[in-house]
């Protein structure tokens, strides 16, 4: 498995280019803004962009989405059912709006991407269809965990219960697992599970 960051916008969004470099299947994980790099990049790898994963529907991890959708029309939109709404409705994102994504996935669930298994886990409580994404040992974690923080609760649909009991989901795997968040820099779970003071 092949992983390429691209850090992007005003508040440094991490999108990621991740692909099987057995079968060139590629998947974009968020969609922060329109960036012509990004297309570039799956154009010069020779990548076939099966799927473009929303992990939650906030602005800055969406409004690329329909830049995307053009540039890559074979690409399926992937995200979580439960943030339909937020997705859909501007009030709720302050993003583009009018996302529909093509599959909807709930916990659990899991979609092949070459010889890669991508599985979701949904982690709500930043908001309520955010989701994770885990692919061999790299968990990609949205705005739910960061290094020696969490993300943000005050949001709408934004529930800190439910933020708690997803980490607790997310301790539970192996403390090697490598942690890829939505912004920031790359930690691990073990690092989270000692060092990180929000738990």
């Amino acid at each position: 498995m092949q992983i390429k960051k691209f850090v992007i916008g005003m508040i440094e969004n991490n999108d990621y280019l991740v692909w099987d470099e057995n079968t060139n299947a590629a998947a974009l994980i968020d969609a922060t803004d329109n960036k012509k790099e990004i297309v570039d990049e799956v154009i010069r790898l020779g990548l076939n962009l099966q799927y473009i994963i929303l992990t939650h529907g906030h602005f800055d991890h969406t409004t690329g989405t329909k830049f995307y959708q053009n540039a890559f029309p074979k690409a399926k939109l992937v995200a979580c059912k439960k943030e339909a709404k937020m997705l859909y409705e501007r009030a709720l994102s302050h993003g583009p709006g009018g996302i529909v994504a093509d599959i909807w996935i709930k916990d659990n669930d899991e979609l092949e991407l070459g010889d890669i298994t991508l599985k979701f886990i949904e982690t709500p409580g930043h908001s309520k269809g955010g989701m994770c994404i885990l692919a061999e040992d790299v968990l990609f974690s949205g705005d739910t965990l960061f290094q020696c923080s969490v993300g943000r609760t005050d949001l709408p649909t934004g529930d800190g219960e439910e933020l708690m009991q997803s980490l607790n989901k997310l301790f539970a795997l192996p403390d090697d697992t490598r942690v890829l968040p939505g912004h920031g820099a790359e930690t691990s779970i073990g690092f989270e599970k000692r060092y990180n003071p929000f738990v």
